[in-house]
């Protein structure tokens, strides 16, 4: 019934437009008034590609059906994504015909859906450098990276594109010409900006500002307007706005909870997380008189919204191959763990400041998980659901909350190191960096000290310490200095490996706490 309705919308639709052609004169041809609208249909920072929250929001499918819509009523608009899309995800620690997916089904699915431009996020560099190159090669839409570039034995260059034996530079300006109906033309000018946040020997980067400065003023003159795609913090989007105030819009990514601001003429849109919502701008130029208008509008993605069938085949194809990997490695997505009780907050903008009731259910959790720990700490940043987790909740709920799983790992710490491990969560408030710990564990503000049993933490004294195994690796922000070499470990104690250990992925050590009576 529901694909009923989308086909019949879409012959209405080519209807519509048959009935509103531009009139023509005596001599056949149209008048160009010189005026013309874009429309962009944004997204940005999607980890999931079916609808989340029991189906009822989000879905690349879903958008899809929105952008073939919005083309079908002006062919001048483009479906972009504002970066992180290939990770984070449940997906990159599966495999599909004897390889990692990292990213694969996304890149599938966007390609049916016709996204037509992206930019690099932070996230694209998780992946190993042949995972990128081959998710890069894989995809049939544009890439612009303005300040982000390949690291090789050649020096510094930029990422390229392989298909059918021909390399594409990405380019670090993109400008597209554009025609409407009646034949007025404009050049659409896009800069690619990233933050230069996740470091791997295979990735350099310019300075994103000065970047976007320098390639403004190269092709400004070139272009009816510029469009800046941005994964960035909302400060340095507003810093470019500030700076570069000829801009026509700022499509951005970075934050999760939906943003918009306008400085000056120039607006800053970013979407809901995991295509909660789509960000629909016009921009309107009139060659005439030299004048830009825009317009935006925040479109919700509910069920209310028919899925686009191809987009939807694509998605039916990954999930399968998703749930037959989850059940190799010991978990039923679709078993309920807990099927009534309350709502679990582990929105982003609340989890990275603080403690919630899905943390502390995370941290008691590992505590049930590891009862011989003093204490159990995990870094905000290895919670990714960004939502508020509703029952029933299934297994799958929770494989996707903390996507990029992993063990927990039991050490012993010196006192001195462990103070030193929770004053850098402390510094990372507001980021992934930002710790959560046993509710033994207290910061004295007044005094600055911290307690353990309402007792200060001994410096010279060992604690035995369950952590997310990601916090030992030192790659969290400020804890380079928490590794397993670090002096004032005592010990670190064997790795759980068997399924039937809750310590062997943080997942199942919840799953088995939710589960229980």
């Amino acid at each position: 019934m529901k694909q009923t309705k989308f086909l019949a919308g879409i012959a209405a639709m080519v209807f519509l437009l048959s009935c509103s052609a531009p009139q023509q004169t005596t001599t056949g041809t149209t008048t160009d008034n010189g005026k013309i609208t874009l429309q962009f249909l944004q997204i940005n920072d999607v980890y999931e590609i079916a609808p989340i929250e029991a189906g009822k929001t989000g879905g690349i499918a879903r958008v899809a059906t929105l952008s073939k819509l919005a083309k079908a009523k002006n062919p001048n608009t483009f479906f972009v994504i504002a970066g992180d899309f290939l990770s984070p995800s449940v997906y990159n620690s599966l495999k599909y015909e004897g390889k990692r997916i990292r990213g694969k089904q996304m890149v599938d699915a966007l390609n049916v859906a016709g996204l037509d431009i992206a930019v690099f996020g932070n996230h694209e560099f998780d992946i190993n450098e042949d995972e990128l190159q081959s998710r890069i090669n894989e995809s049939n839409f544009q890439w612009v990276s303005s300040n982000s570039f390949h690291k090789t034995t050649n020096g510094i260059e930029p990422f390229v594109q392989m298909k059918n034996g021909n390399k594409k530079n990405f380019p670090e300006t993109l400008i597209i010409t554009v025609k409407d109906a009646d034949g007025t033309t404009a050049k659409i000018g896009f800069l690619g900006i990233n933050i230069p946040f996740t470091k791997k020997d295979y990735v350099h980067y310019s300075d994103p500002l000065q970047t976007a400065i320098k390639l403004y003023n190269q092709i400004k003159d070139s272009c009816d307007a510029v469009v800046a795609i941005t994964h960035q913090a909302m400060e340095e989007d507003i810093k470019l706005a500030q700076q570069i105030p000829g801009l026509a819009l700022i499509l951005g990514g970075h934050e999760h909870d939906m943003r918009y601001q306008k400085v000056g003429n120039v607006i800053i849109s970013k979407a809901h997380a995991n295509a909660r919502s789509v960000y629909e701008l016009k921009l309107q130029i009139n060659k005439n008189s030299k004048k830009i208008k825009t317009k935006a509008k925040l479109v919700w993605v509910t069920d209310d919204l028919v899925s686009d069938p191809a987009t939807d085949a694509v998605v039916k194809k990954w999930t399968a191959i998703a749930d037959a990997n989850f059940a190799s490695l010991g978990f039923n997505a679709k078993k309920i763990v807990l099927a009534s009780g309350e709502n679990y907050d582990a929105r982003e903008a609340v989890i990275r400041l603080h403690t919630t009731n899905f943390s502390r259910m995370v941290i008691k959790a590992m505590e049930k998980a590891a009862p011989q720990s003093d204490v159990s700490i995990v870094n905000a940043g290895s919670i990714r659901l960004d939502d508020v987790l509703s029952p029933p909740i299934t297994e799958y709920d929770i494989i996707r909350s903390l996507p990029f799983g992993g063990g927990i790992t039991e050490a012993n710490l010196k006192g001195s190191l462990l103070i030193k491990v929770l004053e850098a969560g402390r510094n990372n408030k507001g980021s992934g960096g930002f710790l959560h710990f046993s509710e033994k564990l207290f910061y004295d503000a007044i005094n600055h000290v911290w307690t353990i049993n309402k007792q200060p933490i001994d410096a010279q004294k060992i604690y035995r310490v369950a952590l997310s195994d990601f916090l030992l690796t030192g790659g969290e922000a400020n804890m380079d200095f928490l590794t397993k070499d670090n002096k004032e470990i005592e010990k670190i104690f064997p790795a759980a490996t068997s399924t039937t250990d809750a310590r062997s992925d943080i997942r199942l050590a919840i799953i088995q706490y939710l589960s229980q009576p």
